[in-house]
């Protein structure tokens, strides 16, 4: 899972904006032996195809936590980074993209990209396939709730969970429902691509989870709507992990980099969750002395700025 956090922005796809993708995918594990997961009396039963994903999932969690990975401390001293470690790991996940569209197709190119944050308090919807069980369910509710508030307190940005009509929907789905969420999504996430809704409902497996969000780059790229992937079949941390990393992408920080570090924005599947290195990152993109639609030239003298202040001017 060494390649689990590949977050492409995507754009063209749209007339009247940019659509602006991430990915999160994860390169095949030979999982170790896991049992199959208990029946759940009050979901849809899955299929075998579901089954055998939920067992793969499980054993790629176990292999990690085996070899010391999916941390879930914030970072302490032995995961050291400066404010010039700060600055590159803004600018490279924070204004370049790692996927273009070719063809319909997502292609991996890393391409200088704008800056793009949200200006509409975001309205967030959980939706949960017939598989997710009750008590599933409401975990996830209370581990998405818990997480957004933490992203408000750190961006400034407003975020609500809602039932009604939003702006940002976060799926939880099995394979079986993947197949069949596309005319569903089309309702909730108006002006949705086909290349988007393709790319949920045919989801790999070593896709573990995706973020997808819309920005109007013929006005000022800021968001205006955002869709989620989290795949039922994910054992507790491994979900839990891509609820983190796949929303914090969706406010804006849409790259990865092998050279962050402590951050979930990198590949190398360190760490579960957010870290201090990424809600420094999350300050730094949500200041308002950078401009939507900025170029990683125009950028980077600000972001220097914004670093002095957050870290008291230290390298």
């Amino acid at each position: 899972m060494a390649d689990r956090s590949v977050f492409p922005g995507l754009r063209g796809l749209l007339a009247t904006g940019a659509l602006l993708a991430a990915l999160a995918s994860c390169a095949p594990i030979a999982p170790m032996d896991s049992p199959a997961p208990e029946p759940r009396p009050d979901a849809a039963q899955p299929s075998e195809e579901s089954l055998r994903l939920a067992r793969y999932y499980a054993g790629v969690q176990q292999r990690l936590l085996a070899q010391g990975l999916l941390r879930r401390d914030m970072g302490g001293a032995d995961v050291p980074f400066t404010a010039r470690n700060l600055v590159e790991n803004f600018e490279r996940i924070a204004l370049y993209d790692e996927y273009v569209v070719s063809g319909g197709r997502f292609v991996q190119q890393q391409t200088p990209s704008r800056l793009r944050r949200w200006e509409d308090p975001i309205r967030m919807r959980l939706v949960f396939g017939p598989s997710v069980d009750a008590a599933q369910r409401g975990a996830d509710r209370r581990d998405v709730q818990r997480y957004v508030q933490r992203l408000s307190r750190v961006t400034g940005h407003p975020i609500t969970l809602t039932e009604g009509t939003a702006n940002f929907v976060v799926l939880f789905l099995n394979r079986d429902e993947q197949k069949t969420i596309g005319p569903q999504l089309e309702t909730l996430i108006p002006r949705v691509s086909p290349a988007v809704v393709n790319e949920i409902v045919y989801s790999p497996r070593n896709t573990f989870c995706a973020a997808y969000a819309l920005s109007n780059q013929a006005a000022n790229s800021a968001y205006t709507a955002a869709v989620v992937l989290i795949k039922a079949e994910h054992p507790d941390l491994l979900r839990l992990s891509c609820i983190h990393e796949e929303i914090a992408q969706a406010m804006g920080l849409a790259n990865d980099s092998p050279m962050a570090r402590p951050s979930i924005f990198n590949d190398d599947e360190e760490f579960a969750l957010l870290t201090r290195h990424d809600e420094l990152l999350l300050e730094i993109l949500y200041d308002e002395r950078l401009a939507l639609g900025m170029t990683p030239d125009a950028a980077r003298a600000v972001v220097r700025e914004i670093v002095a202040d957050l870290t008291g001017g230290e390298s």
